[in-house]
Formats: structure tokens, sequence, C-alpha cells
């Protein structure tokens, strides 16, 4: 089973409604290729929320660990900027409301430990989006536990402690308007699933899609 760490964003619904960014695009591209997967987010308690779940539920990934953020409003892609990639959208910082982040549902700490003590049986773990820290920590010591490969998507230019020399690390595209990194990650992430080696896996897609992982 994969998890896929990080917070989905809501289609308007005047586009139909639908998944959208890097974190949602990742698990349906996992989901996608075959695998059993679940999302550690947290979205609004709201009518977007609601719908971002059936979103979920439609491409085939599991939401049993999707917080949900009273104080919060679930993230919603415009349409009118959106991207449309194998049924999900790709967003853009400038085209997601709320605009601000801080306005939006955050995981921390606590959440996520929660998560992945109540999920099992993981053999890959990916931290789809930069997360603070403290979360970063938890999921690195709660995929050594388990003994499953982790695949960490950070922001080299925010500086903190450098990534643990077990996992493959990324830099965020921040935007990623065609999709193709998301894409990329949940195939990669499908592919050591089913126990591909990670090399072989990755030369796999890395010709077709051109993305080579931070550092090589």
């Amino acid at each position: 089973m994969i998890v896929v760490v990080g917070n989905p964003i809501a289609r308007a619904p005047d586009a139909g409604g639908g998944l959208a960014g890097v974190p949602a695009g990742v698990a349906a591209a996992a989901a996608r290729a075959g695998a059993t997967v679940q999302l550690v987010g947290k979205a609004g308690e709201d009518r977007a929320g609601n719908d971002l779940m059936l979103a979920l539920a439609r491409a085939g990934v599991g939401h049993v660990a999707l917080l949900r953020d009273p104080a919060h409003a679930t993230p919603i892609l415009d349409a009118s900027d959106e991207d449309d990639v194998n049924g999900e959208a790709s967003a853009s910082a400038a085209s997601v409301t709320p605009a601000d982040s801080a306005e939006r549902p955050a995981l921390d700490a606590a959440d996520v430990e929660l998560a992945l003590k109540y999920l099992q049986d993981y053999t890959t773990v990916v931290i789809a989006e930069p997360q603070p820290e403290a979360v970063t920590a938890i999921v690195v010591d709660a995929a050594a536990f388990a003994g499953a490969t982790l695949l960490l998507v950070v922001d080299s230019t925010a500086g903190g402690s450098p990534p643990p020399a077990s996992a493959i690390v990324f830099e965020t595209p921040g935007a990623d308007p065609d999709g193709a990194f998301a894409t990329m990650l949940g195939e990669l992430a499908a592919a050591i699933d089913r126990g591909t080696p990670v090399a072989a896996a990755f030369r796999e897609i890395e010709g077709r899609l051109g993305l080579t992982p931070a550092g090589e």
C-alpha cells in the first residue's frame, strides 16, 4: 500500500468538480497504475470538502485518513485557471482560493502521527508537497519503522534540516501545470510498491517525462 501525505485541492463545481494539486494528482496516478493508495491530508468541514472526498473515492484513492478542519475552508481551484490532466486539475498558487495558505487547512505532526498509526502494511510513503519539519520528522520515523520506501518532495530554498539519506528526494515544482510531476511521482510510487527496484522503476518513466530526482 502507498501512503501519500499532502492536502488535496478541490476543483470548482462549475468545472465539474474533482481533484486538483500535486498530492491528489500523485495519489490518483498511483491508483490508476493499480496501487492501493491512502491519502493523509486535511480538508475543510464544508461542501467542497464533501465533494473532495467523493472525488477521491471515484479516483480509487482511500481517504480514511483525510481529516476535516471546521476552522478553515477547503481550497478550491478556480475553473478559469485550471488545466485538466487525466481527470485531475493542476493548480498554481495564484489560482487557488483562499490564496493565503494560512487560511487553508494544514497538517500538523499530531495529525500525521495518528494517521500513520491507523494505517498499516504500507510499503511506500510519499510526502507530495513540502511540510513543516515536525511533520516530515514523523513521516521519516514511521517509514523507517515500517521499512517503507520514502519519496520526499522538498523546497531546498526553505532551509531546515537536510533530508535523510534513505529518502528519494525531489525538488518541488511549485506549479505543475501539465500534471507531469504528479503523474511521474505517482507512477514511480506504484512501481516501487509492486516491488520494482527504485533505479529500474525510475528508468521506466524518466525518458518519457524527462524528469530526474534532485541531486542527480
